[in-house]
């Protein structure tokens, strides 16, 4: 099997629009006929829904502090069949934690140089010229190993500003994919996770069109296409996508829990399970004939006075919890507790199902990796377990009684107090599960 050609679509730091290039460019690849595989790069829950959106196939994460060898080949395996990948970063380039993790420090520069993906650096070159040539050559130095493509200018003010920034990059040997003109409509609606999730779009595909054309317009498509490699060839490989925790997964499905990782989906789906989506916000129960109802991250904070009224939804939850599992991560977890407090400080009565409760008025921000030791099992995980995942909620804990269900440290190995909960049946904890240690 050889890999598809692929890039890496970079930064020097957030906020550059390196995710209208990432969207534009997919949709563009997709026009033309080609079969675009994207893929994002670390612990982002956000992204990959824009990714399936603009490309139409499923987007995967790579994250080399949570991931393995074999975990992260069997990730990459699911380009198989595509023409070309695609590929979006996270923060800067360079931008990691300082311990590594399973493959490495996480950041986007590793997963390049692992797959062969070359760099595309999207710049914003507002407030200065030449100058920008000199951030570009740093990132280009900076690990003369990792392919370099070459760089997108973006937020460019006028023809004469693109003249002079040209001018840096030609004096540095750097190629010049495109150049973005400045625009105010082109970014996308965020909120205090970052952007709004992909279905709440308000009309996502007309964006995507028009980042699109702007991307037509602006940039030379063809280099781009023909600066794309890869590492060449793999021989026959054994790994495989994490397994399913049971065989009849009801998984909760909607605006308000939506953040599971794609290629943990993909790995039950494989080995056999059957998912079945329900909706809490419609007030659904999950399917009385499953083995496990599973309650994914998102924003319950947004939508409590909604779930506390669902009383189809609560009940099923709670008699399902009588005899077989129930697993919530994050917003999940804050909706198997026994309240949750929102912005405006009004109290939701949760599920009950867990003692914890939550404040969103009492800001607290929770960011980063997080290696846990099971102290109790987890759905498809036993005692003693390690596995790798990420944290990221601005929720505070008020009450936490339940049993404590790991042992959690951060990325820097300290040991934290959001160890999660086991009461029962009913497991619940504040990271997002990535990886079993050592897959």
């Amino acid at each position: 099997m050889t890999n598809p050609p692929g890039l890496m679509i970079s930064a020097p730091a957030s906020g550059t629009g390196k995710t209208t290039v990432m969207l534009g460019l997919l949709r563009a690849l997709a026009e033309d006929g080609l079969t675009v595989q994207p893929f994002k790069s670390g612990p982002d829950y956000i992204d990959p829904a824009f990714h399936l959106a603009a490309a139409r196939r499923a987007s995967f994460n790579l994250d080399t502090w949570a991931m393995g060898e074999g975990l992260l080949d069997a990730v990459a395996a699911q380009a198989s069949g595509a023409d070309i990948v695609v590929a979006e970063g996270s923060m800067g380039l360079f931008d990691g934690v300082a311990k590594p993790g399973e493959t490495g420090h996480g950041s986007s520069a590793e997963t390049a140089l692992r797959m062969g993906w070359p760099v595309v650096l999207v710049l914003d070159v507002g407030g200065q010229a030449q100058s920008a040539a000199a951030t570009a050559l740093g990132f280009r130095m900076y690990n003369p190993d990792l392919p370099f493509a070459g760089v997108i200018l973006n937020r460019c003010a006028s023809p004469r500003h693109e003249r002079l920034t040209r001018l840096g990059m030609e004096r540095a040997g750097l190629p010049v994919l495109g150049v973005l003109p400045r625009r105010g409509d082109l970014t996308l609606p965020e909120r205090h996770l970052g952007l709004i999730q992909a279905v709440e779009h308000p009309d996502l595909e007309a964006a995507i069109s028009g980042y699109a054309a702007f991307l037509r317009e602006h940039v030379d498509l063809e280099t781009i296409k023909g600066t794309a490699a890869s590492s060449g060839p793999n021989g026959p490989s054994s790994a495989a996508l994490p397994p399913p925790p049971a065989q009849r997964i009801a998984l909760a499905r909607d605006a308000a829990f939506s953040f599971t990782y794609p290629h943990l989906l993909e790995g039950w789906r494989a080995g056999g399970a059957e998912i079945l989506p329900f909706s809490p916000l419609a007030d659904e129960a999950p399917a009385p004939d499953a083995d496990l109802v599973w309650l994914p991250g998102g924003y319950p904070e947004l939508h409590a006075g909604r779930l506390a009224a669902a009383e189809s939804f609560l009940s099923g939850l709670r008699k399902h919890a009588q005899t077989r599992p129930v697993h919530g991560e994050c917003g999940g977890y804050m909706a198997l507790g026994e309240a949750l407090i929102d912005k405006d400080g009004t109290r939701h009565r949760m599920a009950g199902l867990l003692g914890l409760v939550t404040s969103y008025e009492k800001r607290k921000f929770n960011l980063g990796y997080r290696r846990a030791e099971l102290l109790a099992p987890l759905p498809g995980y036993g005692t003693g377990t390690t596995l790798r995942g990420h944290e990221f909620h601005y929720s505070s804990i008020l009450e936490q009684p339940d049993a404590p269900l790991a042992r959690v440290f951060d990325a820097e190995g300290v040991e934290g107090p959001q160890t999660g909960s086991v009461r029962g049946h009913v497991t619940g904890t504040f990271f997002h599960l990535i990886a079993e240690a050592g897959s």
